[in-house]
C-alpha cells in the first residue's frame, strides 16, 4: 500500500497545475486560472432579452394603451377616440415593432454594457423609432392632403415620448430578469433540501459500502453520480440548461435509486436527439423522476415503473415524466406537497413565458379498467438549430 499523504500529494498536484486525482474520480473539477466557461452552455437571461412571444405582446399592448389613452383626452366621444386609435396604430404600431427588433438585435452588446450605457442605448432606440414614426405620418399626410412636410419642433415630442416608453419599457424588462432571482434561488433551495435527505444520502452511502467488497468499480460509479448530483445542488453557475444535461442528470439520480430497489423498479427512455439543446431552467428534470420514484415506486410495495420521453411536436420539444401508481393512492406518508412541481411551473414562466407549457396530473383509461398514470408534460420552444 502506498503511504505518501494523500493532502500532501493534493498540495503537489495543485503546485505543478495538474488536477488532482480525487477532483477527477469525484468529478469536482477544480476551476483553473482564466478558464472560459463550457461550450455550448446557455447564458444567463439578460433583461434585453425581448425574442419572446409574451414580452412582443406586452409591450405592443402597453404602448397602445397608453397610445390610446393619450389620444382620448382630444376626443369628442368614443367613436371619435376609436377613429383616433385606429388612425395612430398605423404609425404607432411599426414603431414598436421596430423597436424590439432593434433591441432584440443587439441584445447581446446591450447585455454586456454598463448600466448607463443600457439605458442609453434602449432610449435613443426608443427616439429613433419615434421620429421615424412621426416622419411615416408626415409622409401619410402630405400624400393624402398635400401639405408640405414640417421639419422641426413637431418632430420634438414624438423623439421625447419614444424615448420615454422606451425607457419604461427597458425598466419592466429589468424588473421581470431580476424577479428570476427569488424564484431561482427558492426552486435551488427546495431541491438541494430533497437532495440532501438523510435517508437518501445514507442508503446511497450503504449501497457503496456493500458493493466496495463485491464490485469496486460499480461503487465507484455509484459515488461518482453522488458527487454530481451534489456538485449540481451546491455549485451550478447557471440559470439555464439543455435538456441533454438534465436527462444526464436524471440517469445518474435512476441509476443510485435503481441500485436501492432492484426489481422494484422499471426505467424506460425514450429520447429525441432533435431537442437535446432545448433550453430549459437547470435542475428541473431530476426533481420530477424523484417525485415519480417516491409516490409511483416507493409507495408501492410491488414497485412500479418510470418512463421518461422527449419528442417534438407541434413545433416544440416535449418533455413527459409518466410514472405508476398504486391503485390504493398515495399514502398520507407519501403524499407531496406539490413544492417541487410549483416551482418547475414558476421557473418555466419566468424563463419562456407563454411559448412554454406546463401540464401535471392524473390520467386515466378510457375504459376505466387501466390504472392511473400520472403524467407530468412540459413544452418549450425548439433550439433554433433544430426549428
Amino acid at each position: 500500500m502506498d503511504s505518501k499523504d494523500p493532502a500532501a500529494s493534493a498540495q503537489q498536484d495543485t503546485a505543478s497545475g495538474a488536477t488532482p486525482a480525487w477532483a477527477v474520480s469525484t468529478q469536482f473539477a477544480l476551476p483553473q486560472p482564466g478558464e472560459a466557461p463550457p461550450r455550448g452552455q446557455p447564458d444567463a437571461p439578460s433583461p434585453f432579452d425581448v425574442c419572446h412571444v409574451g414580452v412582443v405582446l406586452r409591450v405592443v399592448l402597453g404602448v397602445q394603451l397608453v397610445v390610446a389613452l393619450g389620444l382620448a383626452f382630444g376626443a369628442q366621444g368614443p367613436a371619435d377616440a376609436l377613429a383616433r386609435w385606429s388612425q395612430s396604430a398605423v404609425v404607432s404600431l411599426p414603431a414598436s415593432l421596430l423597436w424590439l427588433i432593434l433591441a432584440c438585435s443587439a441584445r447581446n452588446r446591450l447585455a454586456r454594457s454598463p448600466e448607463w450605457a443600457q439605458w442609453l442605448g434602449a432610449c435613443g432606440l426608443g427616439a429613433l423609432v419615434g421620429g421615424l414614426a412621426h416622419a411615416q405620418a408626415l409622409w401619410l399626410e402630405q400624400w393624402v392632403t398635400g401639405v408640405p412636410l414640417r421639419i422641426g419642433w413637431p418632430l420634438v415630442p414624438p423623439v421625447l415620448t419614444g424615448a420615454a416608453l422606451a425607457g419604461v419599457g427597458l425598466a419592466w424588462l429589468k424588473h421581470r430578469a431580476h424577479s428570476q432571482l427569488p424564484a431561482h434561488a427558492a426552486a435551488r433551495l427546495a431541491e438541494l433540501q430533497a437532495r440532501i435527505r438523510p435517508h437518501f444520502l445514507f442508503n446511497t452511502l450503504n449501497t457503496a459500502i456493500a458493493l466496495v467488497q463485491i464490485d469496486p468499480q460499480r461503487a465507484e460509479s455509484v459515488l461518482e453520480d453522488l458527487a454530481e448530483l451534489f456538485r449540481q445542488a451546491l455549485s451550478s453557475p447557471s440559470l439555464r440548461s439543455t435538456l441533454a444535461d438534465e436527462v444526464e442528470l436524471a440517469r445518474r439520480y435512476l441509476g443510485i435509486e435503481q441500485l436501492r430497489f432492484g426489481d422494484r423498479v422499471t426505467v424506460r427512455w425514450e429520447l429525441d436527439e432533435q431537442v437535446e439543446g432545448a433550453e430549459v431552467p437547470a435542475l428541473i428534470l431530476q426533481p420530477l423522476v424523484e417525485n415519480a420514484v417516491r409516490h409511483g415506486v416507493e409507495a408501492n410495495p410491488l414497485g412500479g415503473w418510470i418512463v421518461v420521453r422527449t419528442k417534438v411536436q407541434a413545433g416544440q420539444a416535449v418533455l413527459t415524466v409518466s410514472n405508476s401508481v398504486p391503485l390504493n393512492g398515495p399514502s398520507p406518508a407519501t403524499a407531496g406537497h406539490g413544492i417541487a412541481l410549483r416551482n418547475v411551473r414558476q421557473r418555466l414562466k419566468l424563463m419562456h413565458d407563454v411559448q412554454a407549457d406546463f401540464e401535471a396530473g392524473l390520467q386515466r383509461g378510457e375504459d376505466g379498467r387501466q390504472p392511473p398514470v400520472y403524467v407530468v408534460r412540459i413544452a418549450v420552444p425548439l433550439p433554433r438549430t433544430a426549428s
